[in-house]
C-alpha cells in the first residue's frame, strides 16, 4: 500500500498524519524531491500560499510535483494548498496551476471571521461532515474537467478532476476521517467504512468545535 505524503515546508502537517494514522493509512512527510518517490498521494496543508509556492520553487518541488501528476501522483489541497492548485487566482499570479479553477483568497475576512458548519456531501460520506473555515477562500468557478463537491451559495467549497482534490476548509481540524477516507480512495488505498472519527481529537486548537446546524 503506498504512502500519502504530505508537504511539510510550512503550514499545518502533524493534524493530516495524525487522520491518516487513524485510518491506518501510512503518512510521511514531504520536505525535498526525494520524499516524493513512491507516493500515492499528497497533500498540500493550509499555511500561507505565498510562502509555500516560494519554498516549492527553491527546493525544485514545483516541477516533481507537475511530474508526479503525469506519473499517477494524486494531490489534495486544503485552503492554501487549493490557493497553490488554482490556475487561476483573483488580481494575483497563478502558483503551481495544476486544476481549472478561479479562487478568490481570503474571501470571509480574517482569522476572527473563521467558523464552523456541517454540511451534507454524499459523494464523500452518507453522513453530515463537519467543516472548518480558517481565513478561506472561495471557489468562484470551475473549469469543464472539475466536478463540485459541495457548493456554498455562490462558490464552491470542494471540488476535484480525476487527479486532483480542493478543499477550501480543514477537514484535519475536526474529528471526521471522511475526506481524508475519501482521499485514500482516491489514491487507490482501501480504508474500512466503519472507521469515522478520530478516537483520540480533541477540541484544543484555535477553536472548540461547535458545528453550526
Amino acid at each position: 500500500m503506498p504512502d500519502i505524503g504530505i508537504l511539510d515546508l510550512q503550514g499545518g502537517v502533524v493534524e493530516h498524519l495524525e487522520h491518516l494514522a487513524a485510518l491506518g493509512v501510512s503518512g510521511r512527510r514531504v520536505k525535498k524531491t526525494a520524499d516524493l518517490e513512491g507516493l500515492g498521494g499528497l497533500i498540500i496543508p493550509g499555511g500561507e500560499s505565498s510562502c509555500l509556492i516560494r519554498l516549492l520553487r527553491r527546493y525544485g518541488l514545483d516541477r516533481e510535483i507537475e511530474e508526479g501528476i503525469r506519473s499517477g501522483l494524486k494531490l489534495w489541497g486544503t485552503c492554501a494548498g487549493a490557493i497553490l492548485l488554482a490556475r487561476e487566482i483573483l488580481g494575483e499570479e497563478s502558483g503551481l496551476g495544476l486544476i481549472d479553477i478561479r479562487i478568490q483568497r481570503n474571501a470571509f475576512g480574517g482569522q476572527l471571521d473563521s467558523f464552523n458548519l456541517t454540511a451534507d456531501i454524499p459523494a464523500v460520506d452518507p453522513d453530515p461532515i463537519p467543516l472548518t473555515f480558517i481565513r478561506a477562500p472561495k471557489i468562484l468557478q470551475l473549469g469543464e474537467d472539475v466536478s463540485s463537491l459541495l457548493q456554498i451559495e455562490d462558490y464552491h467549497a470542494a471540488a476535484e478532476n480525476q487527479d486532483i482534490l480542493v478543499t477550501v476548509f480543514h477537514p484535519e481540524l475536526t474529528p471526521s476521517l471522511a475526506f481524508h477516507r475519501y482521499f485514500a480512495g482516491k489514491c487507490g488505498i482501501s480504508v474500512p467504512g466503519d472507521k469515522k472519527l478520530h478516537p483520540d481529537w480533541q477540541a484544543d486548537s484555535w477553536v472548540s468545535y461547535a458545528p453550526i446546524p
